[in-house]
């Protein structure tokens, strides 16, 4: 067992790193479009997927050491977060489950950033609990009608296809779920205003309501019914990955804490002085290691296609979880007043952690998914 990265590893984080603020721009045009592409340009949009069709052939660990490097870097983490949904949540079913010209074409355009894919599974009443999706897919003359409404789509105003759950055989719960890519441009789309987020603005999240919206049938991603497969392994690469933009924003905001306490000055001594300072920084340290190792190894485990995959992706994604919002939280102690400030981007930080404890599954899920794994 070693931890030291390979030279192409090492080169792989360095030039994302270093070119992570290019991906931080506020004032960004009006379509948001624009960063996007320079993300495709560094290759961001495209991490995961084939080399045949423009993508990097990443496996998980690369994909995670990258989403690190450009939160570590500075990039927007709401765009980080977005690019990750565009990837893990659509670009791996893409990848694996779509058919002949369909797979080719919309691979080949998310890689380049022609193509930008919003996830949609969740709805109103089905959050945690997919398998009471009320968004129903009716098999009719070669093709899907497809009702329903969505909730929180990621890249929703962005997209230019929808990776969209639907029920084909009604009751089934997950065994009576399908998939499916659907383009923006079809009839019977509606597209919601943006939803207001506390953080994580980089990513446009809003509802998509499908009424009679007919959909080929080879749009049909993988087979009918086989849905919540398809769904569950995109999640595992999620919750393997997708916290690795955490972990970096974490590495950065604990060296602008480190660098405050060295620099600012209080009852004559440094602040790093203060015993309930340092130790409150070590504590940071603590959290932010271990959830990194947790993740690691859960992108590991992802990459050799081991069964305790699952389990090791929730864990890891429960960690980070807790080691981000607590971590904030402390950053924000540290810089006290300032810390309260937009100028510093502290409290920021705090509110893009939040919704870790939410996407992907709840942290309360990926206990439950851990028990399961332990067999109970």
């Amino acid at each position: 067992m070693h931890f030291d990265l390979s030279d192409e590893q090492q080169e792989l984080v360095g030039t994302l790193r270093d070119n992570g603020t290019l991906l931080s721009t506020p004032d960004r045009e009006a379509d948001g479009r624009s960063v996007w592409e320079t993300a495709a340009e560094l290759g961001v949009t495209g991490l995961c997927l084939p080399r045949e069709h423009g993508g990097g052939g990443l496996g998980a660990l690369d994909t995670a050491l990258s989403f690190e490097a450009l939160g570590r870097g500075g990039a927007d983490p709401g765009l980080l977060f977005g690019i990750a949904a565009h990837l893990l949540a659509c670009g791996i079913v893409l990848a694996e489950h779509a058919h002949g010209d369909l797979r080719a074409d919309l691979v080949a355009g998310m890689c380049s950033g022609a193509v930008i894919a919003g996830n949609a599974m969740t709805e109103v009443q089905a959050g945690s609990d997919i398998g009471r999706i009320a968004t129903t897919a009716e098999a009719d003359s070669g093709s899907y009608l497809l009702n329903g409404t969505k909730s929180f789509v990621s890249n929703a105003s962005l997209a230019d296809v929808y990776v969209t759950y639907a029920m084909t055989t009604p009751g089934g719960g997950h065994l009576g779920m399908s998939a499916f890519a659907v383009p923006r441009n079809l009839p019977g789309i509606r597209v919601a205003e943006p939803l207001e987020k506390l953080g994580l603005a980089g990513c446009p999240a809003a509802g998509v309501e499908f009424t009679g919206c007919r959909v080929p049938r080879d749009h049909l991603l993988g087979t009918e019914n086989e849905g919540g497969r398809v769904f569950a392994k995109s999640m595992v690469w999620e919750r393997a990955c997708l916290p690795a933009i955490f972990v970096g924003v974490m590495d950065r905001q604990l060296q602008h804490c480190v660098d405050h306490a060295r620099g600012r000055r209080q009852f004559g001594r440094r602040l790093g002085d203060f015993q309930a300072v340092s130790h409150r920084i070590a504590v940071m340290k603590q959290r932010l290691e271990s959830s990194r190792l947790l993740m690691y190894r859960a992108c590991w485990l992802v990459d050799r296609d081991d069964p305790d995959a699952a389990a090791a992706a929730a864990l890891a994604k429960a960690a980070v979880a807790e080691a981000a919002v607590d971590n904030g939280v402390d950053a924000v102690k540290i810089f006290g007043a300032r810390g309260y400030l937009t100028a510093d981007g502290i409290g920021q930080q705090l509110l893009d952690a939040l919704p870790l404890h939410i996407f992907s599954g709840t942290t309360d899920i990926q206990r439950e998914l851990v028990v399961k794994g332990l067999g109970i």
